[in-house]
């Protein structure tokens, strides 16, 4: 990977892995369109997800802190605050889906689904899901409860296909359970930071081991850092932009996004 091809796929993954249109989706899409393709695609991608986890942790810093002091106080058997303890089982339960849906079908995610075809399906499912989201959601918004992390959990493995979209499926559904959309844009991005960060690691290993990390070091982590980066901007955006808008403009992107695949590819 030369290192235009990999600042471009760092801005890539670091825009599209917030805004609800798809990181993999994108990532799979552009690496056929440009011939940007090599043995270790989908690892190097779980490498820019984690870059782009590491833009989570970052930004949303001060409320991780608060859940590891408030867990950290439980454990000593120390009063934690409640809205934390519900946050902490609302991420953990929620991440459970997307790991175990993860494991059972990696084979099938590092080959049938990676099919051009079966991303544009999936940006046409994920946007009717959103766009039921955006005309159902409740008015009056709800509290999260760690049964709804657990339910938006499931929103979220369906990210498992690329093209659904990991924010989109996540804050549809958070939204579907009675979330205020802003809530809900910012709980979809904290629940990525365990799936994210944890598949990233494994893969991070698995380069390390074929040797592959090491013999594209430069490029690698010059396209995560450009993640990492545009990953900041993404969240900051997209948080200030879904206070006063709807999830329409992606909508209408996604379907075009799909149909010029369709023709295209």
């Amino acid at each position: 990977m030369d290192p235009i091809s990999a600042i471009f796929l760092g801005v890539l993954q670091g825009i599209t892995e917030f805004l609800p249109i798809s990181s993999s989706g994108h990532l799979i899409l552009a690496r056929e369109l440009f011939g940007i393709e090599g043995a270790n695609d989908l690892a190097v991608d779980a490498l820019l997800h984690f870059a782009t986890a590491t833009a989570i942790l970052v930004y949303f810093r001060k409320d991780f802190q608060r859940i590891l002091t408030g867990a950290s106080n439980w454990f000593s058997k120390k009063p934690m605050e409640n809205t934390n303890k519900t946050l902490l089982f609302a991420l953990v339960l929620g991440t459970i889906p997307a790991v175990v849906l993860g494991v059972l079908f990696e084979d099938s995610i590092g080959t049938t689904f990676r099919d051009p075809t079966l991303v544009a399906g999936a940006l046409i499912a994920g946007s009717i899901l959103m766009f039921i989201a955006e005309r159902v959601a409740t008015k009056k918004p709800g509290v999260l409860t760690a049964r709804m992390g657990l339910r938006v959990g499931f929103f979220q493995a369906l990210a498992l296909i690329p093209g659904m979209s990991r924010a989109g499926m996540t804050i549809s559904g958070g939204m579907l359970l009675g979330l205020t959309r802003e809530s809900a844009t910012r709980f979809a991005f904290m629940l990525g930071f365990p799936v994210l960060i944890g598949a990233g690691t494994l893969k991070a290993f698995e380069l390390y081991s074929s040797g592959v990390l090491i013999f594209n070091f430069t490029a690698i982590a010059l396209s995560m850092a450009t993640a990492f980066l545009t990953g900041l901007f993404a969240i900051h955006y997209l948080l200030k932009f879904l206070r006063n808008h709807s999830l329409d403009v992606f909508i209408i992107y996604r379907l075009i996004l799909a149909v010029a695949v369709l023709f295209l590819l």
